[in-house]
This record gives C-alpha cells, sequence and structure tokens, in this order.
C-alpha cells in the first residue's frame, strides 16, 4: 500500500497536475477533495469530465464516473462479489475504493487516452428494437454502423503507418533501386529473347512454357482453396466436438439431479446452516459482545497510574494464590462422582471442540471449492473464448487415455513400417544411380552417333516434347481428380450442413424465442437497473451523510463523557478538601490539648516559629559577613600575593639547581646573599 500511495503522489506532482503532495497531506485529504483528484486524473483522460464536483449531484457524479470507468475497462479488487462495496466507496469517496482506481488510471494514461478517444466513435448508440421497424431509421443506423466500420479500418491503417516507421527519403531509395533492377530485368529478357529467336519452333515453346505457368499458378489457387476448405472442416468439426461434450455434459447433469440426492444435499445444508445460526454464531456474538463492553469499560475509567498499577497486580496475584489454594483442596478431597462428573465434562467439551473445528474446516474446504470453481469458470470461459477445448473430466479421460494407447501401438506399428520403407528406400536408392550411370553412357553414346550422323540436339529435342506432353496430360488429370474431389467434398459438406440443419432447427425455434423474450424484457431491465441505481446511489448518499452525523454525535459524546469524568473527580476532590477542613475546624474548637496539638493550624504555627528563629539566625550571619568583608577582602589578597611569593621561590630555586654555580649563597635570619 505504500508503494502504491509513493507512485500516485510521484504521478500527482508530475505534469500536468502539478499538485504538490506529499505522503502525509495525500493521506489526509477530505472524500470530497479525494474525489475531486480523481475527477481532475479522469478529465485528464476524458477532458468532458472536467467539472467541478461540488456544483454537480452527487448522484450525478457516481454516475458519471461509473460510467467512465465502466467504458475505459476497470475492473475493481474483489471480483463480482465486492461490486457493492466498491460503489458505495467510491459513492462516500472513501480511500480503500479510490486509491486503486488512482494508481490503475496513473499507470496507464496514454492507452486510456486513446481508449476514451475511440468510445467516443465506437461506443454504437441502443436503439429499441420498436424504433429500428420505421425504415428510414433502419437506413439511418445502417449508415451509422458502416460509418464506424469505415473509421475502425482508417484508425487500423493509420496506426499502421504511425508504426511502420517509413520515411520518404527511404521510399525515394526503394524506388530508385527498383528502376535499376527494372532496367536489368529488361536487358536480360532482352538478352533472352535474341538468344530464343535463334532455336527453331521458339513461338510454341513459348506458347507452351506460358501455358504450363498458367497451369502452376492455376494449380497452387487449387492448392490453396482447397487446404482453406480442409481448415474450415476441422473447425466445424471442432465446433461440433465441442457442441456434443456440452451436451453431454447437460445430460450427465441432468441424470444426476435425482430427487433423493437434491433432498439429501438440501439437509444437509439445512444442518449446517441451523448449526452456524443457532450455536456457532450467537456464541461468537456474545464473545465479541462481551470484549467491547469490556474495551467500552476500560477506554471509560481514567488512566492508571503506576501505584495503582502495583495495587491491581497485588490483587491479581492473592487471586491466582486463592485459586491454586482452592485447586488443590479440591484435588485432596477426590470426589469419585465429581471425578466422573468432570470426565464426562472433559468428554463433552473435546467433541465441542472438534464438532468447531470440523465446522470451521468444512466452511473453509466450501469456500475453497466455491473459489476454484469460480477459477475454473473463468479458465474454461476463456479457453472458449480463444478457441481451444473444453476441459476432460471423468470417463471421457478414461475414454481419451483408451484412445491414446491405441494410438500409441498404431504410431509403433507405423514406425516399424517406416524403418522397412527406409531401408527398402535406400536399396532403390543404389539401384537408381547405377540406372543413372547406365543412361548417362547412353546418352553419350547416342550424342556421338548423332554428331556422326549431323543430327546433334535431335534427342534432346525429342525428350523436351515429351517431357512438355507427360506434364500436360499429368496436369489434366490432377485437374480431372481435382474437380472430382472438391464436387464429392462439396457433397459431403451439403448433407453435413444439412444434418446440422435439421438437428439445430428445434434449438434455432427456441432461441428465437428466447430472443424475443429477451428483447421484449431488455428495456425493462435496463429502466430497473437506472432506478436501481439512482435509487442505490441516493441512499449511499444519504447513508454517508448520516454516518458523518453519526460519528460527529459519538465524538460529542465521547467528549461529554470524559468531561463528566473530569468533573466527578474534581467534584470528589473537593469534597475531601471541604471534610478535611471540617475536621480541622471541630479540631481547633475542641477544649482538649492533646487534640487541639494535632490539628494542622498548631503545626503550621510551631513550623513558622522554628522558620522565623531560622530567618533571624541567617540575617544575622550576613550581617556579620558585610561588616567584616573589608577586612576579610584584605586578608584574602594578602594571603594570594604570599601564594604567589612562594611560587616564584620555588621556580628559582629549581632554576638555580638546573644551573652550574657563579658563586655561593648565605643566608642570614631573615635575609640572602649571593656572593660571586
Amino acid at each position: 500500500m505504500s508503494e502504491q500511495l509513493k507512485f500516485i503522489v510521484e504521478q500527482l506532482n508530475r505534469e500536468p497536475f502539478k499538485k504538490n503532495f506529499n505522503l502525509i497531506t495525500f493521506d489526509s485529504l477530505e472524500p470530497m477533495q479525494l474525489l475531486q483528484i480523481l475527477n481532475d486524473v479522469l478529465s485528464e483522460i476524458d477532458p468532458k469530465q472536467a467539472i467541478d464536483i461540488r456544483e454537480e449531484m452527487p448522484e450525478q457524479t457516481a454516475k458519471r464516473m461509473f460510467t467512465l470507468l465502466g467504458m475505459l475497462k476497470y475492473k475493481p479488487p474483489g471480483g463480482i462479489s465486492e461490486v457493492s462495496s466498491f460503489r458505495q466507496g467510491l459513492v462516500i469517496g472513501s480511500k480503500p475504493a479510490v486509491h486503486p482506481i488512482l494508481h490503475w488510471l496513473l499507470q496507464r494514461i496514454p492507452e486510456l487516452k486513446k481508449r476514451a478517444y475511440l468510445a467516443r466513435f465506437l461506443v454504437k448508440l441502443e436503439v429499441p428494437a420498436e424504433f429500428i421497424q420505421d425504415d428510414v431509421i433502419a437506413e439511418t443506423y445502417h449508415q451509422y454502423e458502416e460509418l464506424v466500420e469505415a473509421f475502425k479500418n482508417i484508425h487500423k491503417e493509420c496506426e499502421q503507418l504511425k508504426s511502420s516507421g517509413f520515411s520518404t527519403a527511404e521510399i525515394r531509395r526503394d524506388i530508385v533501386t527498383m528502376e535499376e533492377e527494372k532496367d536489368q530485368l529488361i536487358k536480360r529478357v532482352e538478352r533472352l529473347r535474341k538468344r530464343v529467336e535463334a532455336v527453331s519452333n521458339h513461338q510454341r515453346m513459348l506458347e507452351l512454357a506460358r501455358q504450363l505457368r498458367v497451369e502452376k499458378e492455376r494449380e497452387q489457387s487449387l492448392a490453396h482453396q482447397k487446404q482453406e476448405q480442409k481448415n474450415q472442416l476441422f473447425q466445424a468439426e471442432q465446433r461440433l466436438q465441442r457442441s456434443q461434450l456440452q451436451l453431454k455434459d447437460l445430460q450427465q447433469a441432468a441424470a444426476d439431479a435425482k430427487p433423493e440426492s437434491l433432498m439429501k444435499r438440501l439437509e444437509e445444508d439445512i444442518k449446517f446452516n441451523s448449526y452456524m445460526v443457532s450455536e456457532k454464531l450467537p456464541r461468537e456474538l456474545e464473545n465479541m459482545r462481551k470484549v467491547v463492553q469490556y474495551l467500552q469499560k476500560v477506554a471509560s475509567e481514567p488512566a492508571m497510574g503506576q501505584a495503582e498499577l502495583r495495587e491491581l497486580e497485588g490483587k491479581i496475584k492473592e487471586t491466582n494464590t486463592e485459586i491454586n489454594q482452592l485447586i488443590e483442596k479440591r484435588m485432596v478431597r477426590n470426589d469419585p462422582m465429581d471425578d466422573k462428573l468432570s470426565l464426562f465434562k472433559q468428554q463433552a467439551a473435546i467433541i465441542v471442540r472438534k464438532k468447531e473445528s470440523k465446522v470451521e474446516e468444512l466452511q473453509e474446504a466450501r469456500e475453497e471449492l466455491a473459489a476454484v470453481e469460480r477459477e475454473l469458470n473463468m479458465k474454461s470461459g476463456q479457453a472458449q473464448e480463444q478457441g481451444g477445448a473444453e476441459l476432460i473430466r471423468g470417463d471421457e479421460f478414461k475414454r481419451y487415455v483408451a484412445k491414446m494407447r491405441g494410438k500409441n501401438s498404431t504410431y509403433k506399428k507405423k514406425r516399424q513400417e517406416m524403418a522397412e520403407l527406409n531401408a527398402e528406400y535406400g536399396v532403390l536408392q543404389r539401384t537408381e544411380e547405377i540406372l543413372r550411370e547406365r543412361h548417362t553412357t547412353g546418352q553419350q553414346q547416342l550424342q556421338s552417333l548423332e554428331a556422326q550422323q549431323g543430327i546433334s540436339g535431335y534427342s534432346d529435342t525429342q525428350e523436351e516434347l515429351e517431357r512438355v506432353s507427360a506434364i500436360k496430360s499429368e496436369l489434366d488429370e490432377m485437374k480431372g481428380r481435382t474437380l472430382d474431389d472438391m464436387s464429392e467434398m462439396v457433397k459431403k459438406l451439403n448433407s453435413v450442413i444439412a444434418e446440422k440443419k435439421s438437428a439445430l432447427s428445434p434449438l434455432i425455434k427456441d432461441l428465437r424465442i428466447l430472443r424475443q423474450q429477451h428483447a421484449e424484457l431488455a428495456p425493462e431491465y435496463e429502466q430497473k437497473k437506472a432506478q436501481y441505481d439512482n435509487c442505490a446511489a441516493g441512499l449511499e448518499s444519504n447513508r454517508s451523510k448520516l454516518e458523518q452525523e453519526v460519528r460527529t454525535l459519538r465524538e460529542e459524546v465521547a467528549q461529554e463523557e470524559s468531561r463528566y469524568h473530569y468533573l466527578n473527580c474534581m467534584k470528589e476532590i473537593t469534597e475531601s478538601q471541604i471534610e478535611r477542613a471540617a475536621n480541622q475546624s471541630e479540631i481547633n474548637q475542641s477544649m482538649d490539648l492533646q487534640v487541639r496539638r494535632t490539628a494542622l493550624r498548631e503545626k503550621y504555627i510551631t513550623h513558622t516559629a522554628e522558620q522565623d528563629s531560622l530567618g533571624k539566625v541567617l540575617r544575622q550571619q550576613v550581617k556579620q559577613v558585610r561588616e567584616n568583608q573589608e577586612s576579610n577582602m584584605k586578608q584574602m589578597k594578602m594571603w594570594k600575593d604570599l601564594e604567589k611569593l612562594l611560587e616564584c621561590k620555588k621556580q628559582c630555586y629549581l632554576k638555580a639547581q638546573n644551573q652550574t654555580p657563579i658563586g655561593h649563597i648565605i643566608q642570614d635570619v631573615g635575609k640572602d646573599m649571593l656572593v660571586l
């Protein structure tokens, strides 16, 4: 979540938004401000959304955002089951609903801009069926659809041209190279034409070569058509197989749906749900209520200090010791009836715990099964949309395995036959080489004889004519076979199509009836859906307002409760002080001297007298210090001078000890002399 917030803040601080947010300011935004930021991002994608949401009703804002997000193909987190909570969150501007939308939009703004631009032209207008029956409206709508298709084609061509990367310089270079190649080809054709004109019957040979080329092209086109028809036939067979599998699954589901099995399943569901409603959920609800009451009680009490916490810990220790003593007394008593009852209670508690754990496991298994079934349906739907085959289950998988085993044995036989054919192919290849050697020797002898007779090249021309005639005969035969195969294939396809039509005719009739019902119910459904959306948006907005009011009232109640507790505490403190003052006044008015001495007044009077005497002594000391200050300062100065003199003598003495003596010192009482 922190990475998501960082990405959103970074993108909003860049062009073109320039919001200048940080994580704290963005996270502290109000719901209305958060919705305005979402609207700004949507207006960057689609300029029509540039609206101040304060000037718009909440229902209209929610409906406009829902429509645009649906057009941009945004899928809310959590799937279909969380759509209602997502709508509610978007209406009130909650962070868990708005933050994922901002993250998704800011990740792909260029792509979404393009999608929003195309949606203006490609989202078709829905015209009711009763209006389409009018010829003018039908013709106009048909023209509108043609224009939409033309826009699609033009947009695709434009995108291809943009992505092709061709430039005019490259195209000019290609044109120049193509013109050069064209000149070279013209020269080569002229040279070949001059060489061919020297050969006798060149016109007839050219005509035969042209016919051969035309027939080869026709053969290629027929082969292409044949391959297309095979592909269409294969796709039709696959669709037939898928339809048969779907029909078989439906038949099996209908066969398994017996009344006894359905009743048994319903009874199990009823037992499970009744246990959940009557035992498990009330117990959990009661536990949650106790926890809430305990937390409310703790929150309502004033804050405790360390002394109170120590006191509570001491009470807890005392209670634990009492509990342990009671347990020891019970164990010493050791009543056999109590032992039996405790054993039964333990067994009952174990059974209850096992039952609760099994119920939780069953609930988790059901949720997991439902999730797996949803995922399986989604994957199968995606596979069908992409043209893939459906999943194989149960008996079909066994039949598939048996079929694959048969194919495996057939594959082994065919592989053995292929090995034998390869060996035979090697023998035939060697025979072909020997025959070619003999043929070359015969050709050489024939050419030498033709040269001797003066008719060299006769055999080559004869072979060429025979080869051309053989090719022509093969082409004629191939065309005949191809036409026969095509006619036979067309007959088979027509028969298969007729069978499919006869099989699908009742389904088509049912489909027509269902389409009519759908056409009748669709307008009513859209109207009800629009009413529901409007009502839901209005209720959500009212609910958000009421929740805001409840929140403010709860805050006021909490403030008043805290003020109430504070005033109670102050009241108790004041009462204790008043009670203490009353006690002291009674003590002061008492005639007993011993009682009066315990009064605070007497204590304070004695304490005040002691402090007054102490103050007098201190003032006397201050007076003495002030009177002796001058003499004391002089004495302190003399002591400091004496200290300096002694330090100087010490330094002189040390210096004299380090130097060589140049005389002697005579010391007398009160004086020192140095004699050189």
